[in-house]
């Protein structure tokens, strides 16, 4: 039998979400949306799905069905979004900016996003809980910006929905061709680990970019 790091991820996060059930899941979707990497949820959603498909009991005995692994994950990403957007609005946008820097976003791009919350701010909300990284910060400048707490709820609902959904049903979809994927597996090591290489080298350009950049600027 031939090792695959595809095989062994697969078989460790089905493991691993069965564990935790769905009170893991509302931990881990309410940490995601704080911007605490944990794990991301397109990671931890489609494996919900599998889990779903296979009609799972989870932790405290809690089964996984669309019912319960729905209200779960939106209910975290909600409570997550919701704690973030209050802690942005009481320590401003000096704080948002830190952790911008934090997580290597620009200031400049913050300040955008802030003229652009003057104006579209709702359509921003709804969007950016689909987008990857964006989704996982943008509640803090939206209470910053003082956007109206039950605007930014509803149009955070409206986008984490069908977010959610797509995910959880992806897994639901992957959880019936499981045994369909194996002779893949190799092939998927390969992109899986290309991707990987490719961001890390991405980052440390970045890095380096930005080292520069603020040495030339003290000069």
């Amino acid at each position: 039998m031939v090792f695959s790091i595809t095989e062994l991820v697969v078989n460790f996060a089905q493991t691993g979400m069965a564990a935790v059930g769905i009170p893991g899941l509302i931990l881990f979707m309410l940490a995601e949306s704080m911007g605490v990497p944990l794990f991301p949820s397109e990671i931890i959603l489609p494996f919900s799905g599998v889990l779903l498909y296979q009609g799972a009991v989870g932790f405290l005995g809690i089964p996984f069905d669309w019912a319960t692994v729905l209200a779960a994950a939106v209910a975290g990403s909600l409570s997550g979004a919701l704690l973030s957007y209050l802690i942005g609005n009481h320590y401003g946008m000096p704080f948002v900016k830190y952790v911008g820097r934090r997580v290597s976003i620009d200031e400049k791009d913050i300040e955008k996003a802030e003229r652009f919350f003057e104006r579209r701010g709702e359509v921003m909300i709804f969007f950016s809980r689909m987008l990857p990284l964006i989704r996982d910060y943008i509640s803090y400048p939206a209470g910053a910006a003082r956007m109206k707490l039950s605007r930014f709820s509803l149009f955070t609902f409206g986008g984490t929905l069908p977010f959610t959904l797509g995910l959880v049903y992806a897994g639901y979809v992957l959880g019936k061709n499981l045994s369909a994927l194996d002779p893949y597996f190799t092939i998927l090591d390969v992109i899986g680990v290309t991707i990987v290489v490719v961001l890390v080298v991405l980052f440390v350009r970045r890095k380096v970019q930005r080292s520069r950049a603020s040495r030339e600027s003290d000069h």
